[in-house]
């Protein structure tokens, strides 16, 4: 009986292959548990297609992804903040600020996950920021804090 695998199967295989397997041991363990398919012609085809079409939809995340990243890159996102009586902030400038900030000025939306403070921002100034947008990309990005 041949198989095409949906999961990586410990001892046979891993996800897509195809596989060449008893007959009980395909039909009541990886049909039963939904570990495979039968690997006819048209499940073969589908999946094949499944499998290009998966890969264009990362392809275009990526281009998106790198559009954004270069975006940021050329962008200066200016935080106002008040200022206390020494001269410093009222707490520090959070990673939910400044993706707030980011979709208001720039319409760019970053969730504020991905956004990396290597020292809390407590004081007036420039300051570089690393973004991890995903499949790899980090997108440095400069903050001005000024005070009010």
């Amino acid at each position: 009986m041949r198989v095409l695998l949906l999961k990586d199967v410990k001892g046979l295989g891993k996800t897509g292959e195809i596989k060449e397997v008893k007959d009980g041991y395909g039909k009541n363990f990886l049909l039963g548990k939904g570990l495979a398919k039968l690997a006819t012609n048209d499940v073969v085809r589908q999946y094949e297609s499944e499998q290009k079409k998966k890969a264009a939809e990362i392809e275009a995340e990526i281009e998106k992804l790198k559009t954004i990243d270069k975006m940021l890159n050329n962008i200066k996102l200016v935080v106002r903040r008040s200022l206390g009586a020494n001269g410093s902030l009222f707490g520090a400038v959070t990673k939910e600020e400044i993706a707030k900030e980011l979709e208001i000025q720039h319409k760019i939306e970053i969730d504020k996950k991905n956004i990396e403070i290597d020292l809390p921002i407590k004081n007036t100034g420039i300051f570089d920021i690393q973004i991890k947008l995903g499949h790899g990309i980090h997108s440095n990005l400069t903050v001005e804090v000024i005070g009010e």
